[in-house]
């Protein structure tokens, strides 16, 4: 009986982090470039007893044994990297990554992180950075007489200045890509660094070796399904509720076991 408490539990537990998950999705409904997570879980070590195959007499086998499961926890959250809707800004330091890839940014403790947050801007330097400051890797300075500023699909950057007329290149646009993305460890800022499951960035022209292509004036937004999303809120509740009943029912069992007389 005692058991049954401590398995409910456990599934309690296991959907309180179902909902966390869910509650950050919804959270983050409207983040440009945020990726969904999916909480995945697995059971937990079983009771056994009796084996599957053990001798149940002299020329018979048990076909199942019994084994009594002990519960669930919580496996991993996997990131979910497909790509979000476009929403069109017509703004030029707006930049979309239609397809697999990250743009590289500069923290300020040197490091290199990963983003799929296009949403960039200059500084007062003329340095295009994102929105907490972080410097765009290439780095990418646009002059101040600057009058307009065009990014080509294979991520080739140009300008007209009021000296120059003419379209004059001012930097190459590069995008890292990595074997495993769901292994990035999420930094917040929409910020992700690698690790040991990613493997380290590989960095490529847009569009080639499977990256995607950029496109000018552009925002990626979350990839969030808010319907899905309250569908598996739903689900969660449900799922909790029904474990707390299992609790109570098990209460009442330990209830009427005690006052046997």
């Amino acid at each position: 009986m005692i058991k049954s408490l401590n398995t409910a539990a456990t599934g309690m537990i296991a959907q309180q982090s179902n909902m966390d998950t869910i509650a950050n999705n919804i959270a983050n409904v409207s983040t440009n470039g945020f990726k969904k997570g999916r909480a995945e879980f697995e059971d937990l070590i079983y009771h056994n007893l009796k084996e599957p195959g053990q001798a149940s007499g002299e020329q018979s086998v048990s076909p199942t044994g019994v084994q009594t499961g002990l519960g669930v926890r919580t496996a991993s959250v996997q990131k979910d990297f497909t790509q979000g809707q476009v929403q069109i800004t017509k703004n030029p330091l707006d930049i979309n990554i239609e397809g697999p890839g990250f743009f590289q940014v500069r923290t300020p403790d040197g490091e290199i992180a990963y983003t799929r947050d296009g949403a960039f801007k200059k500084d007062a330097s003329g340095k295009v950075v994102d929105k907490n400051g972080n410097i765009l890797v290439p780095e990418i300075t646009v002059p101040e007489d600057a009058l307009t500023l065009e990014i080509s699909p294979a991520g080739q950057i140009s300008c007209v200045t009021r000296a120059n007329e003419a379209s004059t290149p001012i930097g190459q646009l590069d995008i890292a890509n990595f074997i495993n993305p769901a292994g990035l460890k999420s930094m917040g800022r929409n910020l992700y660094s690698p690790t040991a499951a990613s493997g380290q960035a590989n960095t490529y022209r847009p569009g080639t070796v499977g990256t995607g292509f950029l496109s000018q004036g552009e925002l990626e937004t979350s990839n969030v399904n808010i319907v899905d999303e309250m569908v598996n809120m739903i689900t969660a509740q449900r799922a909790y509720e029904t474990n707390s009943k299992v609790i109570q029912t098990a209460d009442q069992m330990l209830q009427t076991a005690v006052s046997v007389k």
